[in-house]
C-alpha cells in the first residue's frame, strides 16, 4: 500500500509554493490536515468493513468468519506501518508549530496509533493471527463436566446455585481446564507482543500500553498501593463474613473453603451473602425492555442500538458481553446473551452505558476525535448505569418492587453493592499486578505468580498441590490484554459523576440511593460533559471541565470504604 506521506507530497509541495507560504505553524498546519485528509478517506470505509467481520464472527464462531476478521485486522493495522507516513507527523509533531488546538489533537492520536505500530508488518501478521486464532479457542470452548457440555452461563449457575461440593470442584475445574488449551499460546503470544514493544523503544508490552494510553505506568501503580491499602482491612472484613456465611451454607469449616465455593469462577463478583436474593426481582422480568425504559427515561434513546444487536445464545457466539462502535458514525451494537438474572440485568445497564457514550459523541467531530475521552471513561459510564440493577431506588422506579419493599431492603442492597465494589476491586489487583510481572517476565512460574496474588488480595485459598494455568482461563489476558485497572479506574469515576450529578443535577445528598431515572437533565448533562467532547480532550481534563476536579479516589471511598 502506497504510504499516505508520499500520495500527498506532490500535491502539497504545489499547494505551499503556489500560496506561499512562509510561516511555518501554517504550513506544518496544511501538511497535517492533508495528511489527516487522506488518513480519513482509507481507514474510515476499512474501519467500518473489519469491525463488521469481527461481529460476524463473533455471532457465527466459523473459521472462515474469523479469518476474515483476522484479514481485515491487519489490513487496517497495516495502514499505521508506514515508515513515511510516521516520520511525517513525527517532524510535525516535533515542529511544535501546530497551534490550533484541535489539530494539535488529531496530531497526538494519530502520533500514538502511528507509534504502536512500527513494527515489521511480518510480526504484526504474526500477532494479528495469534489474537484471533486464541479468541476463536476461547469462544468454541465449552466446559464438559460428568459427559455434558456446559457454557459459561451453565458453570455460573452451578456454581452459584449448587450445596453438593463435588458438583461445585466439577463446574469450576471443567471451566479451568480451558487454561490448558491456550496457555502456551498466550505466553509465546506475550513474548511476541514484549518484542514488539521492545523494538518500539518500550520497556514491554505493558508499559507501552499505559504509556501509550497517556498513562504513567508509576502513578497507576502508586494509585493501586494507595487503594490497596485503602480496601484492604474493609474487605478483610467482608471476607470473614462470606466465609461464616458459606460455610454455614455448604455444611463445611471455613478452613474447608476453596475457590470453586466462592459463586463465580474468578470471585471476581461477590457471592450472595446477605438475604436479599437479587434474582428473584428479574427472573421474570423483561431485561432488554427495562434496559430500554430506563435510558429512555433520562433522555437517552437506545433503540436503534438494540435494533443493530444481537442478545441472546446460539450456538458458536461468543460467550461473553461487549459493546462496539462499527462506523464511529451511529453504528453502535451490543453482543450479550441474556438471561432473566441480576448479572444479566447489570450487564445489559452496563454494556449499554457504553452504547450511549458512543452514539452521542459530537459527530461533527474530525473522525479520530469521535471515541471516548479514554477507554476508562466510557468504563464508568457503563460502570454508573451498571450499579443500578442492585439500587432499591432504581427498583422502585422501574416498577419491580414498591415502596415497602425499597424500605425492607434498602439496606442490603447498599451492602451487595458495597461487597461487589470491594470485592472487584481486590480482584482487579490480581489482574494488574499478575500482567504487569507477567509481562516483566513470562517465563516465571505464572501459575504460583496467580495463586500467590490472589491468596494475597483476594484471600482465597490455593488448592492443594494444583498447578495448573488457572491465569489462562482469563479471557481477558489474552484478547485484552493490560487494560483491567481501566475498569478500577472507572469505577472511581463513576464515583465521582454519581457525586456530581447527585449534588448538582439532582439537588440531593443522598448519595447512595439515586436513580436519576426521569431525570432528563441528567442525560443532557453527560451528554454536554461526556460523551459530545469525544477524544478532544486529554481525559483529566474532560474531567475536570465535567466534575470541577481532576480523577480523585475520594468519592469512591466515601461511597463504599468509609
Amino acid at each position: 500500500m502506497k504510504s499516505i506521506a508520499n500520495l500527498l507530497l506532490t500535491a502539497i509541495t504545489a499547494s505551499l509554493i503556489l500560496a506561499g507560504c512562509s510561516n511555518k505553524t501554517e504550513k506544518m498546519e496544511q501538511e497535517l490536515k492533508a495528511f489527516i485528509t487522506t488518513w480519513e478517506q482509507q481507514v474510515e470505509p476499512l474501519q467500518k468493513e473489519a469491525y463488521t467481520a469481527y461481529w460476524n464472527a463473533s455471532l457465527s464462531g466459523r473459521d472462515e468468519d474469523y479469518a476474515r476478521s483476522e484479514q481485515l485486522q491487519l489490513q487496517l493495522s497495516s495502514i499505521y506501518t508506514s515508515k513515511d507516513d510516521f516520520a511525517l507527523l513525527k517532524k510535525i509533531k516535533e515542529s511544535g508549530a501546530v497551534q490550533d488546538t484541535l489539530l494539535k489533537r488529531q496530531l497526538e492520536v494519530l502520533y500514538t496509533a502511528y507509534l504502536s505500530n512500527q513494527i515489521d508488518t511480518a510480526l504484526l501478521a504474526k500477532r494479528i493471527k495469534m489474537e484471533v486464532e486464541i479468541e476463536k479457542k476461547y469462544s468454541n470452548f465449552r466446559a464438559e463436566v460428568n459427559g455434558r457440555q456446559l457454557s459459561d452461563n451453565d458453570v455460573e449457575d452451578i456454581l452459584k446455585t449448587s450445596l453438593n461440593s463435588d458438583e461445585l470442584k466439577a463446574a469450576w475445574e471443567g471451566h479451568k481446564k480451558i487454561g490448558n488449551v491456550v496457555a502456551a499460546d498466550v505466553i509465546e503470544l506475550v513474548k511476541l507482543r514484549n518484542e514488539i514493544a521492545q523494538s518500539l523503544g518500550f520497556k514491554n508490552y505493558h508499559a507501552m500500553s499505559l504509556e501509550l494510553g497517556e498513562q504513567d505506568p508509576e502513578e497507576i501503580s502508586k494509585l493501586f498501593d494507595e487503594l490497596d491499602e485503602l480496601t484492604r482491612d474493609a474487605f478483610a472484613g467482608l471476607k470473614d463474613e462470606i466465609d461464616t456465611f458459606l460455610a454455614a451454607r455448604l455444611k463445611i469449616t471455613k478452613e474447608e473453603l476453596m475457590p470453586w465455593h466462592y459463586q463465580n469462577r474468578f470471585f471476581q463478583e461477590a457471592p450472595a451473602i446477605y438475604s436479599v436474593d437479587m434474582d428473584k426481582y428479574y427472573k421474570d422480568q423483561n431485561i432488554e425492555a427495562l434496559t430500554a425504559g430506563y435510558y429512555e427515561s433520562i433522555g437517552l434513546d437506545i433503540s436503534d442500538i438494540l435494533n443493530n444487536s444481537d442478545l441472546y445464545e446460539k450456538p458458536g457466539k461468543n460467550q461473553h458481553a461487549y459493546c462496539i462502535d462499527i462506523d464511529n458514525a451511529g453504528d453502535v451494537r451490543v453482543l450479550c446473551n441474556i438471561k432473566p438474572n441480576y448479572s444479566w440485568m447489570n450487564t445489559m445497564l452496563h454494556e449499554f452505558g457504553h452504547g450511549v457514550y458512543d452514539k452521542y459523541i459530537d459527530r461533527d467531530l474530525p473522525f479520530s476525535l469521535r471515541n471516548p475521552a479514554h477507554t476508562f471513561t466510557t468504563e464508568a459510564i457503563a460502570m454508573i448505569f451498571g450499579r443500578m440493577a442492585a439500587n432499591p431506588a432504581w427498583m422502585q422506579d422501574m416498577g419491580l418492587i414498591d415502596s415497602t419493599e425499597r424500605a425492607t431492603i434498602a439496606e442490603d442492597t447498599y451492602r451487595v453493592l458495597r461487597l461487589e465494589q470491594l470485592t472487584f476491586s481486590r480482584w482487579a489487583q490480581v489482574m494488574y499486578r499478575f500482567e504487569k510481572a507477567m509481562y516483566e517476565n513470562p517465563d516465571q512460574d505464572l501459575n504460583a505468580l496467580w495463586w500467590n496474588l490472589a491468596e494475597k488480595y483476594q484471600m482465597i485459598r490455593k488448592p492443594e498441590g494444583r498447578n495448573e494455568p488457572d491465569w489462562a482461563s482469563k479471557i481477558h489476558i489474552a484478547t485484552v490484554p493490560c487494560y483491567y485497572h481501566n475498569y478500577l479506574l472507572g469505577e472511581l469515576l463513576a464515583s465521582q459523576l454519581n457525586h456530581y450529578i447527585t449534588a448538582n443535577i439532582i439537588g440531593s445528598d443522598d448519595f447512595r440511593y439515586q436513580s436519576f431515572y426521569g431525570s432528563k437533565e441528567t442525560g443532557q448533562y453527560l451528554t454536554d460533559k461526556v460523551f459530545r467532547p469525544g477524544a478532544q480532550w486529554y481525559w483529566n481534563d474532560m474531567i475536570e471541565k465535567a466534575t470541577g476536579e481532576k480523577l480523585t479516589a475520594r468519592y469512591y471511598a466515601e461511597q463504599f470504604v468509609n
